[in-house]
């Protein structure tokens, strides 16, 4: 029997990939049920535990207890770990181990890194690695640097060395967890440019995906971007500046949250509002404050999320490109999906197609489940399950008010946004033969 769940465990990457972050999570919970995990005088169940461990992990944000004032330095430093292992996959640090002890990295290593960074190929995939090792490190020294300096201004250098870190790793994974205490996330910080600035590039850094930040690196050399930094960039821009402007439009008049601060402040926050539902989870502004209008945009920015091989969740911008470029080729009559002069294989549009149905299905049927679970208001929990599944950790509140039921339920969200739903499909499916044959062809209308 132990050979065979082995066998079950080793015979996809996908397997191993899902069964390795279960492994990670479970640790992370026991180290921070420990007595000195916590700050003196506090306590953690092992709900919560699991709860803050996966969130963690799964890089999303959303806390059923204040981080900053609940957790010890040992407690900040395990939710650290896990937010960059989590971030870069557990896989990417355990060849940069392997890289380090010059060990070779065997092919069920590559075909499980191949998964974990949504690569097509083997070619070059250690080298990748590599990069994004040295990217990641690289952007969150110079996220901590410029935080630590902005600290030094209202702290010790030792404490504004320890939140510059801590800030820096969160913020570039989209992790969302903070120190500042009270669950008030950087909501003192709403009128601060340098803070807003910095956090802003972070997210987009980390949202962007590694590959797209190595084609950006190397485009004075290429002197040309593929396909795929040209749809990330894109969409990523649109979003970006579209998603400002809506949210700028929403708010304007709203005196709870644009209505208290002046014209360049309002700027700054719809733009980091605009960044982080892409998978951040750090904010200026009272989520709950909102209009219902900014609300629900903000819930179909999550949805969307950020690029795919990127620290954050959702179905991914060019899933969402894909399917508008569907949607435009039908309403054409045209027979191929078409992106910048490039026609897309049949396969890359069904994936899109089910990646989406997928997780709109997890969205909606999670949304029900906790409309029965929870007394708030729809809007609370449509916002909550859409928060966990893209991992973004924004809240309107409903976290720490969650009941057991609840909790297990955005933990499971959680999980699956992070993992993703191709690759757990494809850990949970039974290997079938390869088809000889194919059906009839049959027609049925549509519209």
């Amino acid at each position: 029997m132990p050979q065979k769940a082995l066998r079950w465990f080793y015979a996809s990457p996908s397997r191993f990939l899902v069964c390795g972050f279960v492994a990670i999570i479970a640790a992370g919970a026991a180290l921070l049920k420990l007595p000195f995990s916590v700050a003196e005088g506090q306590s953690l169940s092992w709900l919560d535990a699991w709860f803050t461990s996966v969130s963690a992990m799964c890089v999303t944000g959303l806390v059923v207890v204040d981080t900053g004032t609940h957790f010890s330095i040992f407690g900040h430093w395990v939710i650290l770990t896990l937010i960059q292992v989590g971030g870069l996959g557990f896989m990417t640090m355990g060849t940069l181990f392997a890289l380090f002890l010059r060990r070779r990295v065997s092919l069920r290593e590559r075909l499980v890194l191949q998964e974990s960074l949504n690569q097509q190929s083997l070619e070059g995939i250690v080298r990748l690695v590599r990069k994004v090792i040295f990217y990641a490190l690289t952007i969150e020294a110079a996220g901590s640097l410029m935080y630590t300096l902005r600290f030094m201004t209202e702290m010790s250098f030792s404490r504004a060395l320890y939140f510059g870190i801590f800030h820096g790793v969160s913020i570039f994974n989209n992790a969302g967890f903070d120190l500042f205490g009270d669950f008030r996330s950087m909501s003192d910080y709403a009128s601060d440019p340098f803070m807003n600035i910095v956090s802003i590039l972070l997210i987009l850094c980390g949202g962007l995906g590694f590959v797209v930040l190595a084609d950006l690196v190397e485009l004075p050399r290429r002197r040309r971007l593929t396909l795929h930094s040209k749809v990330v960039l894109t969409m990523s821009a649109l979003l970006f500046v579209g998603g400002a402007a809506v949210i700028f439009i929403f708010e304007y008049t709203n005196g709870k949250t644009f209505g208290r601060l002046n014209f360049g402040d309002q700027l700054l926050a719809a733009f980091l509002h605009s960044a982080t539902p892409r998978s951040a989870g750090v904010s200026t502004l009272n989520m709950y404050d909102l209009r219902q209008a900014t609300q629900f945009f903000i819930v179909w920015l999550m949805f969307i999320g950020a690029s795919p091989g990127s620290t954050g969740g959702g179905i991914k911008t060019t899933s969402f490109a894909v399917l508008l470029a569907a949607v435009y080729a039908v309403m054409r009559g045209k027979p191929d999906v078409v992106l910048f002069r490039y026609r897309l294989e049949q396969g890359q549009v069904y994936k899109a197609i089910m990646i989406t149905f997928f997780s709109l299905a997890t969205v909606v049927t999670a949304t029900m489940i906790l409309s029965v679970t929870e007394n708030a208001p729809f809007m609370s929990v449509l916002f909550e399950a859409t928060s966990a599944f893209a991992t973004v950790g924004l809240s309107m509140g409903l976290t720490t008010e969650l009941s057991p039921a609840g909790k297990i339920l955005i933990m499971l969200l959680m999980f699956i946004g992070r993992i993703g739903p191709y690759t757990l499909s494809f850990a949970l499916s039974v290997r079938e033969d390869r088809m000889l044959y194919r059906y009839a062809e049959g027609k049925i209308i549509i519209g």
